[in-house]
């Protein structure tokens, strides 16, 4: 074929292939504006999973101490990408965190792969009722390097209700992570996280979580790990005025208290970004 026939070839698809491309971003940012019209503007807890569904890019950075009184990063801490592909519907890509452990006895290294699939099948915004339920399962894959993460695959569905009364919300959350192999040796872990939050003013949402893990079966069968954890969330700084424009930017930090006798670490400061769009 000669190069001036294959050049006008490849012109005259230009022009339908743009407007098609423009068209499905367009008609995925109006998906994403209807779902969440019709639900609480909460902004996700620092630590505890949302009763809502959201669109954002998310990267958290934690300091905690160990039981030794050794002080471990964990960087990014598995979150990742955030998105709406359907009504009603959420799909997470959690990449793996960085484990920084600052004492020769452990190797730094990466943490386990996940994805998330969410369903929220009821939900009112503030005019309508102020609630919102959420089911969701979690799929991790043992990517971590050096013990930095779990020895096998793990199953972790999660049902999360929230009602909100004016400026205050709660959200609880109940699931079990269930390893696919290996269940004697690992456990089963049932994970119970309630949030408390309270709007002022504009940006600013003061919350108190309770984060409490149970354990079943494993090295620490019979055991439980219970944090209360004071935060403040900023929710949202818009990047644009225009009100159809959801681009914004949340911040938040936390402080993770350990109320139980055992507890792996302590005073697990939490800082988080994210960027909805």
């Amino acid at each position: 074929m000669k190069p001036a026939v294959l050049l006008t070839l490849l012109c005259s698809l230009l022009p339908s292939t743009v407007p098609a491309q423009s068209s499905f971003f367009h008609a995925w940012e109006d998906r994403v504006r209807a779902t969440s019209a019709v639900q609480p503007a909460w902004p996700v807890p620092v630590v505890g999973s949302p009763s809502t569904i959201v669109q954002l890019a998310r990267t958290d950075f934690l300091r905690q101490y160990t039981s030794t009184h050794t002080l471990t990063w964990n960087y990014d801490n598995g979150k990742g990408v955030n998105l709406i592909p359907f009504a009603r519907t959420e799909f997470d890509i959690s990449l793996p965190p960085y484990i920084q452990h600052n004492t020769p006895k452990a190797a730094d290294g990466a943490g386990d792969f996940s994805v998330i699939a969410k369903y929220r099948p009821f939900a009112a915004n503030a005019e309508q009722g102020n609630y919102s339920t959420l089911m969701q399962v979690a799929f991790s894959v043992p990517t971590g390097s050096y013990k930095n993460g779990t020895a096998v695959s793990t199953i972790t569905p999660t049902v999360v209700l929230g009602k909100g009364f004016g400026n205050f919300d709660v959200q609880s959350a109940l699931g079990a992570v269930l390893p696919t192999s290996s269940v004697q040796q690992i456990g089963r872990t049932i994970q119970w996280n309630t949030t408390a939050q309270y709007k002022m003013g504009k940006y600013f949402w003061p919350e108190v979580e309770a984060n409490a893990s149970y354990y079943h079966g494993g090295t620490n069968d019979g055991k439980s790990q219970v944090f209360i954890t004071p935060g403040l969330m900023v929710s949202k700084i818009k990047f644009r005025k225009d009100p159809k424009d959801r681009l914004g930017l949340v911040l938040g930090t936390g402080m993770q208290i350990a109320t139980s006798s055992f507890h792996t670490y302590n005073h697990g400061l939490v800082l988080t970004g994210r960027i909805v769009f």
